[in-house]
């Protein structure tokens, strides 16, 4: 895909492939006979849809991270490096009927659950035409099957277990999906969601996004063990692991997870492994930068989750010119939707006695 040098990271501006990593990626969900069967079953349009999804989401991020520099709006929260966590999960559910509650980086689900990227925008921009109307930058439609989240962390653990033990005493065979970071799973009510939604067994799969940061705490200073293998097994829950950078092994990994929910056999708890490749928000880059050490960037810019699959999917037959004709596409999808927010932003701006309506008392 295109570079920008304004807003990638720098470790992607002049990004190269590793013929070692980029090796390790097509053999990744191939070492599991489940994850392999379901990534070589999937078609050359599938594979170019995951491909869609990673840009769209990259490129919204690097939308709002220019918006930031030019003054449009203050600040953003990118997922830049941790796209595949949120597409290739995503892609592994029925949209249809499958529900998600996105934190605020896993900005792909929104377009990948068949929201417009035009509304993510008018989100940043508070317009009244917003799906939050002109109210919270955090946003969802449920016409799309996306529950809107809250900033509190951990607090959406509680509410998809909720809505999957609905969908089970409904016989719906609907599977509610969440994503939950390091730092998250310290908070009271992630703990009681968990253990909640193992007791009653509904279908609810809880992704553990790891990207070894918590705000600005490194993961060795707020959980111990050094990672999160025994986390599933402690509430009594299935769990795996997958590559947080890797968009098939995360598709594999989450499909096998929704088959068990479907069975009767949730919930699941998926680790993902991975990194942000900035700050808590763009506010704190340089923060970022200078607090961890270098040699994490480097390593993890190495693995740019759009990158390396660009290089698997050429090596497995796939063109150039394909995959610039999709860019090309999503590309122009996303200068679409900024405009169509930008013309909001002019002509949508919210009443100020809107802001007592829909509340519980005023």
């Amino acid at each position: 895909m295109k570079r920008y040098p304004a807003y990638d990271p720098p470790e992607y501006v002049n990004w190269t492939s590793d013929p070692v990593l980029v090796a390790a990626f097509g053999e990744t969900p191939r070492r599991d006979p489940e994850r392999r069967r379901l990534v070589e079953s999937l078609t050359e349009k599938r594979l170019l849809e995951l491909y869609a999804g990673l840009l769209r989401t990259r490129l919204h991020d690097v939308t709002l991270k220019r918006w930031v520099r030019t003054g449009v709006i203050s600040k953003a929260w990118l997922g830049t490096g941790e796209e595949a966590a949120t597409v290739g999960p995503v892609h592994a559910l029925d949209r249809k009927r499958d529900v998600v509650a996105p934190m605020i980086r896993n900005a792909g689900a929104y377009a990948e659950m068949g929201m417009p990227v035009a509304d993510s925008f008018r989100s940043y921009l508070a317009t009244a035409d917003s799906p939050s109307l002109g109210r919270d930058l955090h946003h969802g439609a449920m016409r799309h099957n996306v529950l809107q989240p809250v900033s509190h962390v951990g607090d959406m653990v509680p509410v998809i277990a909720g809505i999957a033990l609905a969908a089970k005493l409904r016989g719906e065979h609907r599977v509610a999906l969440t994503w939950v970071g390091d730092g998250s799973t310290k908070a009271g009510v992630s703990h009681e969601g968990f253990n909640f939604a193992a007791v009653q067994k509904v279908p609810a799969i809880f992704i553990v996004q790891n990207n070894q940061v918590a705000l600005g705490t490194r993961l060795s200073q707020h959980h111990l063990p050094a990672d999160f293998a025994d986390l599933p097994a402690s509430y009594g829950m299935w769990g795996a692991a997958f590559d947080g950078n890797n968009v098939l092994d995360a598709y594999a990994a989450t499909h096998l997870a929704v088959a068990r929910c479907r069975r009767g056999e949730g919930p699941v708890m998926l680790i993902a492994e991975t990194f942000r490749m900035g700050g808590h928000a763009t506010h704190d880059e340089r923060e970022a930068r200078d607090m961890f050490p270098a040699e994490w960037f480097e390593e993890w810019g190495r693995k740019d989750p759009i990158g390396l699959y660009e290089e698997h999917l050429k090596k497995e037959g796939i063109t150039a010119a394909q995959l610039e004709e999709v860019e090309a596409r999503v590309e122009a999808e996303i200068l679409k939707a900024e405009a169509e927010a930008l013309v909001s932003r002019e002509k949508a701006v919210p009443a100020p006695e809107s802001a007592l309506g829909g509340v519980y008392a005023s």
